[in-house]
């Protein structure tokens, strides 16, 4: 209740006008509320509550699917626990945010070299948001009614893509992959392609941790529609970067990179094009320049955002949280450098391949079920249930990967697994012994 001198404040008589908006056959009563208690009370339920979790440090963990955990050096914690940094938002001030501009400009020409793209921005919001910009900047530089997106493509990101198109009233169309490689059924893609689509996405690896190979097939198959492609960012330091295949547009996500995974965020989206479609691009870009006294500095260079144009124009959605992210990244690749990238991305792929080949003496299992190269994930065949095998896995500590029943029935009973080199030898022969043991 509130107090009487609270509701005189308030210019109301009882607390019931707070709710006279609502429908009354939409209100749902009093909220039953537990009587008040003291901080060390309250700190000891909380905790109490809290110990019930079990996180990746505690158990084994083989969850992927767009979000991984990596090792992230010391030095990117120090960075960003900065208050130049973690307290900085949007740069509006160049001249008193050198530090910050200067760590999104190193930013972008990482994610420029990996990707093979003239420019990329300082940050989406995530993987999924990203490929939502990118279908309404094809709808910019295409006219058109469709836009094609492979089958083997993360569930959640096609349900974004789908959100963003909606005002479009654009028609999204689903391209097959082959049953036994897992790649992309290029006949498939040449049968849907007409003059009324105005885009095509692909992933590579794709959702389930498959190579494309036919890269060059793909793209001349295109042609000069708008091509996007999206990739983990640390696969792209041992596999061709998009721009050699002909891609218009780069997206991926690179949270992993300094980050952990906490419950799926915080996620940051990357989006670079070519020099020709720039203008289109949306985000904001940090470029280098020189000031009144000939010294290098940094500035925004390109800032779509509504407080800057007319909102109507506008194609700017990141924030502060991007930034951060954005600065994690950096201090991370400069921390492990090319020849550190490189190995991690090779032994990622061996740990996959490995662990693969022994689910597969395991007995029953299918794996992988794809006959192709793989990243650092891969899916199997179950021989039972795979939400049986889930729980039974969290039964005996072990986090499964993710189940593909629902989103891909074609596959069956069908499990996606990923590894990283937090993954040790013992949580791996726990895995396959447990996988083993479980019917």
């Amino acid at each position: 209740m509130l107090a009487p001198k609270m509701l005189k404040s308030l210019g109301i008589s009882s607390e019931d006008e707070l709710f006279e908006d609502i429908p009354e056959n939409a209100r749902i009563g009093g909220i039953d509320l537990p009587p008040g208690i003291g901080e060390s009370e309250m700190v000891e339920e909380i905790d109490a509550i809290l110990s019930k979790n079990r996180t990746a440090e505690d158990m084994p963990a083989f969850l992927g699917g767009g979000s991984y955990r990596h090792f992230s050096p010391a030095v990117v914690g120090e960075i960003l626990s900065r208050s130049e940094f973690y307290t900085s938002y949007t740069p509006y001030q160049p001249e008193a945010s050198q530090g910050m501009l200067q760590a999104l400009f190193e930013f972008q020409s990482f994610m420029s070299e990996l990707t093979g793209m003239d420019a990329v921005n300082s940050g989406m919001y995530d993987w999924s948001t990203a490929l939502g910009e990118a279908g309404l900047m094809c709808g910019r530089m295409k006219h058109g009614s469709k836009f094609l997106l492979a089958r083997s493509v993360s569930p959640e990101r096609k349900a974004v893509l789908r959100t963003y198109l909606k005002g479009m009233d654009a028609v999204i169309q689903e391209v097959a992959f082959d049953q036994a490689t897992g790649r992309l059924d290029i006949g498939d893609l040449r049968g849907k392609l007409s003059d009324d689509v105005f885009g095509v996405y692909l992933e590579n690896p794709n959702y389930f941790g498959v190579l494309e190979e036919e890269v060059d097939d793909i793209s001349a198959a295109i042609g000069e529609t708008p091509f996007v492609v999206g990739a983990d960012p640390l696969s792209l330091a041992v596999v061709r970067p998009p721009s050699d295949y002909g891609a218009d547009i780069v997206i991926g996500e690179g949270h992993h990179l300094g980050n952990s995974p906490n419950f799926g965020g915080p996620l940051i989206g990357i989006f670079g094009c070519r020099r020709e479609h720039i203008r289109k691009m949306p985000g904001r870009i940090i470029g280098a320049t020189l000031d009144a006294a000939g010294r290098r500095a940094f500035c925004m260079t390109l800032q779509t955002r509504e407080q800057h144009i007319r909102r109507g124009k506008a194609t700017s959605n990141i924030c502060t949280n991007e930034a951060l992210m954005a600065v994690a990244a950096c201090a991370y690749l400069a921390s492990v450098g090319r020849s550190g990238l490189m190995t991690l991305a090779g032994s990622n792929m061996e740990q996959a391949r490995r662990l693969s080949e022994m689910i597969g003496k395991a007995g029953g299992y299918r794996s992988p079920i794809f006959n192709a190269s793989h990243f650092n994930e891969f899916v199997i065949g179950c021989p039972l249930p795979v939400d049986r095998l889930a729980k039974s896995l969290l039964e005996r500590n072990i986090q499964g990967g993710i189940s593909l029943k629902q989103d891909f029935k074609e596959l069956g009973e069908a499990m996606l697994l990923a590894v990283s080199e937090m993954n040790s030898e013992d949580d791996i022969r726990a895995l396959v012994e447990a996988m083993g043991a479980i019917r």
